[in-house]
């Protein structure tokens, strides 16, 4: 008769952190996707952008909700540069982002 305790956040902020190494991955994963999904509803009337659109269905309308749903179902991911392979001219720019890029899956339409 144990029930977990309800929250507010959905998915349980556990799911998503067993997905990502650390809070800051997680933040910046979020943040960053939902910038993207933001830019994705923005440019819609303007054609076929290189911004990957919402991964999940969501009843919530927002881009952060959206973001942390994708992360939950590793729609969403992300990956680290190799410190070792930083040439010394980038390492301004590899200094710069601890994530070097986030990459929604896109799923392949199934034929029918």
């Amino acid at each position: 008769m144990a029930q977990s305790p309800t929250t507010l956040m959905d998915p349980p902020i556990e799911e998503l952190l067993d997905k990502v190494d650390s809070k800051f991955t997680l933040v910046a994963l979020a943040s960053r996707r939902a910038r993207q999904i933001n830019s994705y509803y923005n440019s819609l009337g303007e054609g076929m952008g290189a911004i990957v659109p919402p991964q999940v269905s969501s009843v919530s309308g927002k881009p952060l909700s959206i973001a942390f749903e994708e992360v939950a179902e590793s729609k969403a991911t992300y990956t680290r540069p190799d410190p070792d392979a930083v040439v010394e001219g980038d390492e301004a720019a590899a200094a710069g982002e601890g994530l070097a890029e986030v990459a929604a899956v896109a799923e392949e339409p199934a034929d029918a």
